[in-house]
């Protein structure tokens, strides 16, 4: 995997236009300056590897925008050190992107092709995320509380699981909704029964599904 100073040059010029889309979070755009958005695509589609564009992945899944992966990671206000759980590892990007903000992350991926395949490009970046091959409605309650839980796919509902191992005081970013479209939603936890519910209008993600796939 070659990393040279066009691609760099390219994610410079991605990172201008998620500034202009109202990504402000420096740390965010830092992790979009390391992290080589190319490793995790067909090599065919590099010189669109960062166009703020959706790609399929294999098994029926995409990598994000660019500006979905950044306004979701923003919507979590992470900090170095904290414990984060993404449902939906996918091509790995997001987890990258996750891993460079100095947190830990622990990830499930329902698609084994795509567990697989996102594993070792991560590791090369020099990142080690726990990864799991599982069912992401039932979150990972070994290695709750999580500080956020941030959701990668199009979920009919919020699951009575992530929300119970999230930490008080904690953000859940979560896309609701059935069909083409989502609602992006963030549940803060208040106590154990109080949340406090914003919404951030419509995106588009791959349906979350309940079982695993071989």
């Amino acid at each position: 995997m070659i990393d040279g100073y066009r691609h760099k040059g390219m994610r410079r010029q991605l990172i201008e236009e998620l500034k202009e889309k109202g990504i402000s979070d420096m740390a965010i755009l830092e992790a979009f300056d390391k992290v080589p958005r190319h490793f995790f695509l067909d090599s065919s589609f590099t010189s669109q590897a960062y166009s703020n564009m959706a790609f399929q992945i294999g098994a029926g899944q995409t990598i994000s925008h660019p500006f979905t992966v950044a306004f979701q990671t923003q919507l979590l206000e992470v900090e170095r050190g904290h414990r984060i759980l993404e449902i939906g590892t996918g091509s790995g990007f997001q987890t990258a992107i996750l891993c460079a903000l100095g947190v830990r992350v622990v990830s499930i991926e329902r698609q084994k092709e795509l567990y697989i395949k996102a594993k070792p490009i991560i590791q090369k970046l020099g990142y080690s995320p726990n990864l799991f091959y599982g069912d992401g409605y039932k979150g990972k309650a070994s290695y709750a509380p999580y500080d956020s839980i941030l959701v990668t796919c199009g979920a009919p509902f919020i699951p009575e699981d992530l929300k119970t191992q999230l930490k008080v005081g904690g953000r859940l970013v979560i896309p609701i909704g059935e069909g083409k479209k989502q609602i992006m939603t963030r549940l803060i936890k208040l106590g154990e029964d109080e949340w406090k519910k914003e919404t951030y209008g419509d995106f588009s993600f791959v349906p979350m599904l309940t079982k695993t796939a071989k």
